[in-house]
């Protein structure tokens, strides 16, 4: 019998094959002591497998280039963490084997990350998948990861980690569904730039029988178990049209009445830059920069291993527009030469523009690359800072532009609410807005972006976020100044109208979604897009402000 279930959708497509689950690793090690004099050998073990380990993760984000490699990178450094290597190695001393110790001191670490709300509790997945893969690889079994198959089948998941997300084969993993995460966590992100569909935060996936057949919709959030017929020949029949309609897409971004709506790519590095441009982007919203930092946490890379990755990524759209957000450290992507290394609360303390303030010769250092990187290209390239608070954040950026002889427009990213509310007075340091939705959502209710159980809070329909962003924008046309979204919100087709009808000038998303935002923004005109803006921001719920915007944009 057919029943429904829902979850949220993270990732656009239709999909409809057997369900097969996730494997996992043996997770707890059984408890025995071993003799003092085996301590130094089982302290050897110990550190091979966290090296292997952190060897493949670092081998998996080569393969998978783009975002995937910056996560899979800070991943493998989680891996090599000295205090967690020094706690495993105190517990051998004292009679542990090498796999209970590093479970235990794992356990450790995670358990006082989630008791102290701390940023990086958001990163369970990522943490337990580390401590996983070291545990599997001392006791012998199999690695945790995705299943078996010779046929297509769609995934189900407690949460993936961005190891087993990156390397997904689309041609076997019709789509995922997982129990946990949420919509801008790291697997919806990447399943984003996989363009597989994907459903995160369903309670009771796990509970789907291995073999049963379902359908999902990426779009909704809905999962079909045990589909009809006439079920899956409608799902079938809207996946071929929306086939149709993205094949028969292209050209600029704008409304049916001709309001033009850049459509720009978010990229972590060059490796994203050939995905872009097939998807028609029209340049680069965010440019993010810390791939090239992950390589060493140790030491800031060189102003010529900079200007190259920059250039080569400015190449690719000539015409076009570049906006690189400067580097974005602290939190979940801690850097040893940048960041403190005993904050109670990172997401709140010295990151992103702070760290760079603390540290202006790393900041001069990449303005001068980026500079070099545009000199003698037509590329309109615009820069901006993370976690910009006030005007004083804005000027002290502009500022340093400046000193670094960087011809470019000077921006600041709207992720603090602070920044939206006093938009105007940012706006007289710099030349633009770019809202990031996604830290814009977690700093605005307390609801950290990685974590399941707050996945409401997260949601970019949410009616006081679109209050911001609406403030936000309103700012940018009363100075004259552009204000984009380059967080996720901007990949739903539907919100991206809304986003329009906010005041929103340009929308940068994964290239998988450009087609699809604007294949959606031709059907509806600006007066219809401001119309369904409206009646969302009256609303009291996200679930409410997406079903008002779509009673608008239906004609209902």
């Amino acid at each position: 019998m057919e029943t429904t279930l829902r979850g949220v959708g993270v990732s656009h497509g239709v999909a409809i094959g057997e369900v097969r689950h996730m494997g996992t690793a043996v997770l707890e090690p059984p408890a025995k002591q071993i003799p003092a004099e085996e301590a130094e050998r089982e302290q050897a073990r110990a550190r091979r497998a966290v090296e292997a380990v952190a060897a493949d993760l670092m081998a998996r984000g080569n393969l998978a280039g783009g975002e995937a490699q910056a996560v899979l990178e800070a991943q493998a450094m989680m891996a090599q963490d000295p205090e967690l290597i020094a706690d495993v190695e105190r517990r051998i001393a004292v009679g542990s084997t090498a796999e209970r110790a590093v479970y235990d001191a794992f356990a450790s670490y995670r358990a006082l990350l989630a008791g102290a709300g701390e940023y990086l509790a958001g990163r369970v997945a990522d943490l337990d998948d580390v401590r996983n893969r070291i545990v599997a690889r001392l006791l012998g079994v199999p690695m945790p990861g995705v299943p078996d198959s010779d046929e297509p089948y769609i995934l189900i998941a407690r949460d993936l980690a961005p190891a087993d997300t990156a390397l997904l084969d689309p041609t076997l993993v019709l789509g995922f569904v997982t129990e946990e995460g949420g919509p801008t966590s790291h697997s919806a992100i990447l399943a984003r730039a996989l363009g597989v569909p994907a459903i995160v935060a369903l309670h009771g996936a796990g509970e789907l029988g291995e073999g049963t057949e379902i359908a999902i919709d990426g779009s909704s959030g809905e999962v079909f178990v045990d589909p009809s017929a006439e079920k899956r020949a409608a799902l079938e029949a809207d996946a071929a049209a929306r086939k149709a309609a993205l094949s028969a897409s292209s050209g600029p971004g704008a409304t049916s009445d001709g309001h033009t709506v850049p459509l720009l790519a978010n990229i972590g590095g060059p490796g994203d830059v050939a995905a872009a441009v097939e998807a028609g982007a029209e340049g680069v919203g965010l440019f993010r920069t810390e791939f090239l930092f992950l390589d060493d946490s140790a030491r800031a890379p060189s102003e010529e291993k900079q200007t190259a990755a920059y250039r080569q990524v400015l190449e690719a759209f000539p015409q076009g527009r570049v906006v690189v957000r400067v580097l974005d450290a602290g939190a979940d992507k801690p850097l040893e030469f940048l960041t403190p290394a005993d904050e109670p609360n990172p997401a709140l303390g010295v990151r992103g523009l702070r760290s760079l303030l603390d540290h202006p010769d790393v900041l001069r250092t990449q303005l001068t690359a980026l500079a070099r990187a545009a000199e003698g290209l037509p590329v309109h390239l615009e820069v901006m800072a993370p976690m910009v608070a006030d005007r004083a954040d804005a000027k002290a950026f502009a500022d340093a532009c400046r000193e670094a002889g960087l011809h470019a427009k000077f921006g600041a990213m709207v992720e603090i609410p602070s920044a939206a509310l006093r938009a105007r007075s940012v706006l007289q340091e710099v030349e633009f807005l770019s809202l990031g939705t996604n830290d814009l959502a977690q700093y605005t209710f307390a609801a950290d972006r990685q974590v399941g159980a707050v996945s409401r809070l997260q949601d970019p329909w949410q009616p006081a976020l679109l209050d911001l962003v609406a403030m936000a924008a309103e700012a940018g046309r009363a100075e004259g100044k552009s204000c984009g979204v380059c967080g996720e919100a901007a990949s739903d087709p539907l919100l991206a109208c809304v986003l329009t009808g906010l005041g929103v000038t340009s929308l940068s998303m994964g290239a998988a979604s450009i087609p699809y935002v604007r294949t959606t923004l031709a059907k509806y005109t600006l007066a219809q897009c401001e119309r369904a803006a409206a009646a969302a921001r009256a609303t009291e719920s996200a679930d409410e402000a997406r079903a008002a915007a779509q009673a608008v944009l239906s004609g209902e």
